[in-house]
């Protein structure tokens, strides 16, 4: 595989003649660079205006390499071959460099540029861009290349260093150098024009400055902070190693040639915008600096945006009521490390109520106005703070969570939040600190963690304790002054929906077409459409294998009354046929069926199970292990229940015998309930290492939650 290299732009603040004096004073040797024995001249060339001068060197290296390689090799030293041209007249210098020893075995190209800044003729730039191919080398294929990317990355840094203490030697030499004059050219200015001299810039390094030549202003703090925290990136900018150190953290070399890479691929292959320098950042580190991996993921990311028009997500949509006032949720000051910090409530949150009340787009839509003010807020502290903040803070008070947190299209809703976030808002979690934890939520992080990017599990710290012990956690990381008030601080957060039960009034109309549901909608996609009549109960057969397990279940009765109840049996038991809610008896049963079902439902004497007729209620066969309970037209209903033992459960939905008796006695239909329902089975040993993980952070500090154990092979992901 090709290695390859790509700098960003060092400028140093000297004009060009000087910088080409000092790097003139690397040759033939060179003390300082350890790796370089010496050098001597293959070929020179002058031109006659000395505006050009092109020179072959031959280059002798001691590269630090392991005796064995060193002995298979059968060489202690390695050769390069490199041409520099030097024109006076453009004030640039192009130095090409290849390998001569092993040649046929391996290919170094190293390409460097120095050339005066656009914007200040006075200062020079440098850029570098290399490659390795290492075809065949004893076997040792991998292991050279590994070696010959720690050394290149290693030297890099040095060779800026190099440079700026030649030019420091020559400065006390001399204080001027002149600039190349064409002398085919009238001279219309005088030689003391062209002069060089020693001046001190604003931050007080000596630099050399021409004294009568017009100063162009370079890129100000200013500028480079605009830059910074602007969304998308200007198509022609160049990265400066100054302005990565400053805005973007201080990465390797090797990391700052990937960042140079994706962002220059990108501007050349790619029209409009682009994500900021900050957020293709996020990218790569997302992928291990990956320049391929990260660019599909850019790539993917930049098509989304178009076609959800997050750009202007901020702008043009405004909350809807019921998240202004019961979403649990808002932003609140900063951590200590001068990161934004979200504060959400999840305890607090009608996780039904406010899906059926506003929807899954508008809670996708709040998520992404989340993280697109989160990007906004990072980049304005990276401002206010002059140090890079990348990410933000995540607190999630977990106080009120029980089990109908684990509803489930809320649960598929919340994977597919978190399945857009990880594609296009990577590495913007900085530490996910959760509080207040019960003992239900190792069920709900074994549902959502498989989902959730490997690097972000890392980040969530969790703590079951309350009080003054968890005030003095938080301190660790949260500044006490903003402390919420709810976890003991004395800070208020004012700007928070207060949480709670959302309305029924809020809700959404339920549709009741069949043709309505879409595969993508959690609400439409759980459910199964039902209906019972009068003495005809919809009855659904769970077997349960392990004792241990938690049933949940969740329903809406649509239309009419109907008693719901959970039976328990230890014989094995058939699933009978579950009704749509368009069936009727009449088109499921025969005449004497007809008449059987409807005097039965007349004189009450109707079966305690429709699908074991011979199973009665107080045997050891079948026992009532939830009571009947009577639920109106547009009642909601989200339960749970352990299984203690092994063996059949079964969910019945009928009509209330109290309403029965009052029709007619072939009247399906003046008794027929409507209801939605879905039903899911928790099985404890697929949280049993998460709640152990609990059980030891149990106490009021802060603890990182054990990676979930791998799924068995073939075992599906979806919970």
């Amino acid at each position: 595989m090709v290695q390859t290299y790509r700098s960003p732009v060092r400028i140093y603040k000297h004009p060009f003649e000087i910088v080409m004096a000092a790097y003139e004073m690397r040759f033939p040797t060179c003390p300082q660079i350890p790796i370089f024995v010496g050098s001597e001249v293959i070929y020179e060339y002058k031109s006659g205006d000395g505006a050009e001068w092109v020179i072959d060197r031959k280059c002798q290296l001691n590269v630090e390499a392991p005796y064995l390689v060193k002995k298979i090799a059968g060489v202690d030293y390695v050769y390069f071959s490199q041409k520099n041209s030097l024109d006076r007249r453009k004030r640039t210098l192009d130095i090409e460099a290849t390998n001569i020893s092993f040649a046929n075995r391996i290919a170094i190209k190293e390409n460097c540029t120095y050339y005066v800044h656009a914007e200040n003729e006075n200062w020079t730039c440098f850029e570098q861009s290399a490659s390795l191919d290492v075809k065949n080398f004893f076997g040792l294929e991998s292991a050279v290349e590994k070696l010959a990317v720690r050394q290149y990355g290693a030297n890099l840094a040095k060779g800026k260093e190099i440079l700026e203490y030649f030019i420091e030697e020559l400065l006390k030499k001399t204080t001027h150098i002149e600039r190349y004059r064409d002398p085919n050219e009238e001279e219309t200015t005088s030689t003391a024009d062209s002069a060089i001299e020693l001046k001190e810039s604003s931050d007080g390094e000596a630099v050399l400055v021409n004294q009568k030549a017009p100063m162009l202003a370079a890129e100000t703090d200013e500028m480079k902070t605009a830059r910074a925290t602007a969304s998308f990136d200007d198509a022609d900018s160049k990265l400066e190693a100054e302005y990565i150190r400053r805005f973007l953290g201080q990465l390797s070399p090797l990391e700052e040639s990937r960042l140079c890479e994706i962002k220059y691929s990108l501007q050349a292959h790619h029209k409009g915008k682009l994500p900021n320098d900050a957020h293709l950042l996020r990218f790569l580190r997302a992928r291990d600096f990956d320049v391929a991996k990260a660019k599909d993921m850019v790539h993917a990311s930049i098509i989304w945006r178009k076609q959800h028009n997050v750009d202007k997500i901020l702008e043009e949509w405004s909350r809807p009521t019921v998240i202004k006032q019961y979403f649990p949720g808002c932003w609140h000051n900063s951590d200590k490390a001068g990161r934004p910090m979200y504060i959400l409530r999840l305890g607090q949150l009608d996780t039904k109520g406010m899906l059926r009340s506003c929807g899954v787009e508008n809670l996708v839509k709040l998520t992404l106005s989340i993280c697109e003010d989160g990007l906004q807020r990072a980049a304005e502290a990276t401002r206010k703070l002059g140090t890079p903040i990348s990410s933000w803070s995540l607190v999630v008070d977990l106080d009120g969570l029980s089990m109908r947190h684990l509803w489930r299209p809320g649960v598929q809703c919340l994977l597919k939040i978190i399945e857009i976030v990880e594609a296009n808002y990577p590495e913007t979690m900085g530490q996910v600190l959760v509080v207040r934890a019960p003992r239900v939520f190792p069920v709900l992080w074994t549902l959502i963690s498989p989902f959730i990017d490997e690097k972000t599990r890392k980040k969530f710290m969790v703590s079951g304790g309350s009080g003054g012990d968890l005030k003095e956690e938080l301190r660790k990381h949260i500044d006490e002054k903003f402390i919420p008030d709810f976890l003991g601080g004395s800070c208020l957060t004012t700007n928070c929906g207060l949480g709670g039960h959302v309305p029924k009034s809020m809700y959404l109309p339920v549709e009741e077409q069949e043709g309505a549901s879409s595969s993508e909608d959690p609400l439409h996609s759980t459910y199964t459409n039902t209906a019972t009549w009068r003495g005809y109960p919809v009855e659904v057969v769970i077997p349960i294998e392990t004792a241990g397990c938690v049933l949940t279940w969740d329903f809406d009765v649509l239309k009419n009354d109907c008693e719901f109840s959970l039976y328990f049996s230890t014989e094995k038991i058939e699933q009978p046929p579950v009704r749509d809610g368009a069936q009727s008896p009449t088109t499921i049963l025969n005449p004497v069926e007809m008449v059987s079902a409807a005097i039965g439902g007349a004189s009450h004497q109707h079966p305690d199970l429709q699908c074991a007729p011979e199973l009665k209620v107080g045997t050891p066969h079948l026992i009532l292990e939830e009571k009947p309970v009577l639920f109106q037209e547009g009642d909601s209903m989200q339960g749970s229940h352990y299984c203690s033992r092994a063996g059949t459960y079964i969910m019945q939905w009928r009509v209330p015998e109290s309403t029965a008796g009052h029709s007619s006695t072939f009247d399906f239909g003046s008794h027929k309930c409507r209801l939605i329902y879905y039903y899911e089975i928790l099985n404890s040993e697929n949280f049993r290492g998460s709640v152990a993980s609990l059980e030891s952070c149990r106490s009021s500090s802060f603890s990182s939650i054990a990676p979930p154990t791998p799924p068995t092979p073939g075992t599906p992901r979806n919970p």
